[in-house]
């Protein structure tokens, strides 16, 4: 008989914990140790129950869920999936904290009749399957650090703590003001189930004109109608654990010799954070980057590692030109490519069908930059589960890429999608996630 996975759920809503425990009660592999209804009972029942997996709401009185993951995180490791809304404020904080160590995500349900009840269901009982994996076989939950001492000042959320998955973060540039991406209203389903309730809310705007395109797919020009129009920036407030910064990024340089494209997955914002705030503001190439997220999480990604990053980075747009110095992010329920017309290299979206069930795509976006071989390109997958990503790395090797990164299993929470590349044998290249921005570097200087 397979053992039970113990599992603390974390709410203030008596009324939500009833929801998450009757939902994970329907799989046996999982038995209820707890319940919390704030930060400081939740780290006393991690210490009495020593859960396998934690659900944790965001916003609680006494203390919330950033500062008990936080907590939890130093003194005993524990994969921890976060309840989210979809509201602005919701999706700022739910970056937060997947970048100070939470394992995933997913939509708080909206009531026990809702329809989405189910969907939120099974995404639930699949993600906890997943984090309990990931807890037995991976080395990131093994350690913990003794709590500090009462007297100590408190811990920011992004100091440097390897226990506490957490970063360094030196005072760099504010972000300048850009345009928001707006965001997509329909989704897929599978990977993008959760997608397809958070899109709900977003709302549609008028299709901007982009320069025409020629090359992949269906052009630019093409896709005007379907594609969202840039709104103006809303800066994300400063948080309390964002350091001051001035003013000035270095201005986005049109001629570039190389490229990097990023894929990623669960565990991705953390990873992000690591590899896009260690580069350089000279950094000579543009950036593009794949995280499988829904639609609105996306841009509020942007936006915080934008306000820790030398470089600027930005929720990419249909038809924007694309600069050195610059990271893009595809936004949530579009793949993203690169393209190229009179003018020069720019943003292709497309609502295309979901490719292994993502959408965004890391392997549409490799693949994508197969075409520019006057391009020295360099292919980087980070953590995630599944294998997106393998099959557009191949091919930009066939097309002469010049490097091919794979995270190495000590530094992923998820050991999916660079060990898929790894085993095929595509990837170059096996690097620590905190030597990753080094060698992309490196590489780029050449």
């Amino acid at each position: 008989m397979t053992a039970t996975s113990r599992v603390l759920v974390v709410d203030d809503s008596a009324f939500m914990r009833k929801i998450l425990c009757d939902l994970i009660a329907l799989d046996p592999q999982f038995e209820i140790v707890g319940t919390a209804n704030n930060g400081r009972e939740a780290i006393e029942a991690v210490r009495v129950h020593q859960p396998d997996v934690i659900t944790m709401d965001l916003e609680m009185p006494e203390m919330n869920g950033l500062e008990a993951l936080e907590r939890i995180m130093r003194i005993h490791p524990t994969p921890i999936i976060m309840l989210s809304s979809i509201s602005d404020d919701g999706t700022r904080e739910t970056i937060r904290a997947l970048q100070n160590g939470a394992f995933d995500f997913i939509r708080k349900p909206s009531g026990p009749n809702s329809p989405d009840i189910q969907m939120v269901g099974e995404q639930l009982i699949e993600k906890l399957r997943i984090a309990v994996l990931t807890k037995r076989h991976s080395s990131l939950y093994q350690q913990a650090s003794a709590p500090a001492p009462a007297s100590a000042p408190k811990k920011s959320a992004i100091s440097k703590q390897k226990e506490t998955f957490t970063f360094d973060t030196a005072a760099l540039p504010k972000p300048a003001s850009r345009l928001d991406a707006a965001k997509a209203s329909k989704e897929m389903p599978d990977q993008a189930a959760m997608n397809e309730t958070a899109a709900a809310s977003s709302k549609h705007v008028e299709p901007s004109k982009p320069a025409a395109a020629t090359g992949l797919g269906r052009s630019v020009a093409k896709q005007e109608k379907e594609m969202p129009k840039p709104a103006p920036s809303q800066t994300l407030q400063s948080d309390s654990d964002v350091p001051a910064k001035n003013t000035s990024k270095p201005a986005p340089n049109r001629n570039f010799r190389h490229l990097v494209a990023i894929g990623t997955s669960t565990g991705g914002p953390r990873a992000l954070h690591e590899v896009i705030t260690a580069l350089p503001g000279d950094f000579p190439a543009p950036v593009l980057v794949v995280q499988h997220m829904p639609p609105k999480f996306t841009h509020s990604l942007a936006q915080r590692l934008d306000s820790f990053s030398a470089l600027h980075v930005t929720e990419a747009v249909h038809g924007e030109r694309v600069f050195a110095g610059v990271v893009y992010i595809a936004p949530g329920g579009y793949h993203m490519e690169l393209a190229k017309d009179r003018e020069g290299y720019c943003i292709k979206l497309s609502d295309e069908a979901p490719r292994g069930g993502h959408r965004p795509s890391v392997d549409t976006m490799f693949e994508s930059c197969a075409a520019f071989t006057e391009l020295r390109r360099h292919s980087v997958i980070m953590t995630g589960m599944g294998s997106d990503g393998m099959k557009g790395m191949k091919v930009l090797n066939d097309s002469g890429a010049e490097s091919a990164i794979a995270e190495a299993e000590e530094s992923c929470v998820v050991y999916g999608m660079p060990r898929s590349a790894i085993e095929a044998g595509f990837a170059k290249s096996v690097v620590n996630l905190r030597q990753i921005a080094a060698a992309i570097t490196q590489a780029v200087r050449k």
